[in-house]
């Protein structure tokens, strides 16, 4: 009986012919046709992603592609790395992703080669231009984009449910516990330090309201771009002069020509060369809210330690 209902076909061509021959049969078939479905319904998993959309899946998904690099570091902090089947160009940690197909960057993929992996569902961030056009495929998007702590705390609850790993906040629990190591590590004089952190060139800073922000700010130091401007915005960097930071922190891929930015030679963190310039590698764990925020933090109390003024 399975192999007839399986593909509906009772439902298609059959419906009128077989309806008319044997009413009490066909009623007798229909209902367990829909307790079959609704048992179905029953089992399916549900999860409400960053744009409030409810995204209704079958089961568990077994092929994920991840297009942040974000949520491809929280999926693998839960031990579910192996349900992988391609990511974003961007993605590289853990290195066990590296070897995975890359189907382009996150903002706007190759949706050809996406839909070749045949996923269960796709990761992306909301600001990601693929979404509508890969449901349009009919393949399943979820949409997560953290900007806050609170943000990767929902992140990984989401994600807890849709991969079905019980917990998941344990990890949200370990970048706390490491965080807050981080700033107990700090002595009292580097307190209320200036911190100008430029996240990529525009230049574009991370704002106090920001998951870098945060960890700014638990580490006691003060971030000279305001609650105001959002969490990443971009300045002019005449801010940056009125505002007079005790310390800068910038990625390498920055940091070239900042004394020819108009009146930044004076600036007291370039006389004394009190600016954190951190590696591609180093980067890459600031900038991504997820797991690996507690080494962030440690990686902003080091420079603290080391360049806040005495």
């Amino acid at each position: 009986m399975q192999s007839r209902y399986a593909d509906g076909g009772w439902f298609a061509a059959d419906f009128k012919g077989r309806c008319m021959r044997h009413p009490l049969q066909w009623f007798k078939h229909g209902l367990i046709f829909a307790l079959c479905v609704a048992a179905a319904w029953a089992q399916a998993l549900q999860v409400t992603d960053q744009r409030g959309v409810v995204v209704t899946l079958p089961k568990s998904p077994q092929r994920i592609v991840s297009l942040l690099p974000s949520l491809t570091e929280s999926l693998c902090a839960l031990g579910q790395c192996h349900r992988l089947v391609g990511r974003d160009r961007y993605s590289n940690h853990p290195a066990s992703v590296l070897a995975l197909p890359v189907v382009g960057g996150g903002l706007d993929p190759n949706i050809e080669a996406i839909v070749a992996l045949r996923p269960d569902v796709v990761l992306l961030s909301v600001s990601s231009r693929a979404g509508d056009r890969l449901q349009a495929l009919g393949i399943q998007v979820v949409a997560l984009e953290p900007r806050t702590s609170a943000d990767v705390q929902r992140v990984l609850t989401t994600l807890g449910t849709l991969l079905e790993v019980p917990d998941a906040l344990r990890i949200w629990r370990e970048i706390d516990a490491g965080v807050e190591a981080a700033v107990q590590s700090l002595p009292i004089y580097v307190k209320n330090t200036r911190v100008y952190f430029e996240v990529n060139n525009g230049p574009y800073a991370a704002g106090t309201t920001s998951f870098m922000g945060e960890t700014l700010a638990r580490l006691g130091a003060q971030n000279i771009i305001g609650p105001e401007l959002g969490p990443f915005p971009k300045i002019n960097p005449e801010l940056v002069v009125r505002a007079k930071p005790d310390v800068i922190m910038i990625g390498q891929r920055s940091v070239h020509g900042l004394e020819n930015r108009p009146g930044w030679a004076a600036l007291r963190a370039l006389r004394e060369q009190r600016i954190c310039v951190f590696t591609p590698a180093q980067s890459d764990v600031l900038v991504r809210p997820g797991p690996r925020m507690s080494e962030a933090a440690r990686l902003m109390a080091q420079c603290l330690l080391e360049k806040a003024p005495p």
